[in-house]
């Protein structure tokens, strides 16, 4: 018995990886490779599919409905906002993805987004390049440890942030419905409701995942209760933040600046505002990226798929 199973989209240069997991397989599977951007164009090539692969192509209710065959989804990434997981869960099809792939590289990249931002290392750099050998230009710079970091979510991603970033001297706070007081505890943070952290942080990184509780979280409202002078870091999804609101934050100057691995329209339009702020700081959603990561998540992804045409338990079940 041969299944089909289907990629939605991809931006590799070759999907070699991919082949190498199904052809490790005793499964007889037909790989269909497809670059849809609309939701008819992924009904027309998935509705017979075993098994999907999923980049940014829409997987919503409309897709979900037209699939007569399908037993899994396997998204590249952490984030499932592409697929509507009520309707998948309703039609029994089983939804994964790879939440542990990119732990390191986003860490490391909002470190370094915090770090490059506090210590205005591009402007700094910027100035001497011109010319200008003055560290004045870069007034004011504040001590660690007189300030308060909190983390927006508590999984995996913020965990190791709160790691590499305990040693600075930072006070620690998080939120994160989901996770308990003495679980926080034991990495040196305390546990604070939403609206406390929102009030009490001078660093807010975010690293919630994108749904209707947290689609623009960060508004005109929340910006309004924090501290003036905040640094709002997201590396999680572009629209947990409302940008019109933060752009307005940023022109009052209620925030002192935003360090942005992800927009709420990506690419971000080159006639965006946020462009033209010099204490904004914005990367192409690379904070995932290191040559040994993407290796993880393709392998992953496919292996996902392979998992439970084979009748497995799959490892990274979204529920």
């Amino acid at each position: 018995m041969a299944f089909k199973v289907v990629i939605t989209d991809y931006e590799y240069h070759d999907l070699l990886i991919e082949e190498e997991v199904f052809s490790n397989s005793p499964l007889e599977i037909e790989f269909v490779k497809a670059q849809c951007k609309t939701s008819a164009e992924v009904i027309e090539v998935c509705r017979d599919a075993d098994g999907i692969i999923n980049q940014y192509a829409p997987i919503n209710a409309e897709v979900l409905s037209s699939l007569e065959n399908c037993k899994v989804i396997s998204r590249y990434g952490v984030g499932v906002d592409t697929i509507h997981l009520p309707t998948a869960h309703e039609k029994g099809i089983i939804v994964a993805n790879v939440p542990d792939y990119g732990i390191e590289e986003v860490s490391n990249h909002t470190v370094a987004l915090m770090l490059a931002w506090s210590r205005k290392i591009v402007q700094l750099n910027e100035a001497v390049k011109s010319g200008n050998w003055d560290f004045n230009i870069a007034a004011p710079i504040y001590r660690f440890s007189n300030k308060i970091f909190g983390v927006l979510g508590f999984g995996k991603i913020p965990r190791r942030v709160i790691e590499k970033v305990s040693t600075f001297g930072f006070e620690l706070v998080g939120y994160d419905p989901f996770v308990s007081k003495e679980e926080m505890a034991k990495y040196h943070v305390k546990k604070l409701e939403l609206e406390e952290i929102i009030q009490v942080s001078d660093i807010l990184s975010i690293h919630v995942p994108l749904n209707d509780s947290t689609y623009h979280l960060i508004n005109k409202e929340s910006i309004a209760n924090m501290k003036d002078g905040v640094l709002i870091i997201n590396t999680a999804r572009g629209p947990i933040i409302q940008e019109s609101a933060l752009i307005e934050g940023l022109k009052s100057g209620k925030i002192a600046g935003a360090a942005l691995d992800v927009t709420e329209i990506e690419p971000l339009p080159s006639s965006s505002e946020l462009i033209k702020f010099p204490n904004v700081y914005i990367t192409p959603h690379s904070a995932f990226y290191s040559e040994e990561a993407i290796v993880e998540l393709r392998t992953k992804t496919a292996k996902n798929i392979v998992q439970v045409l084979e009748g497995k338990s799959v490892d990274y079940l979204v529920r």
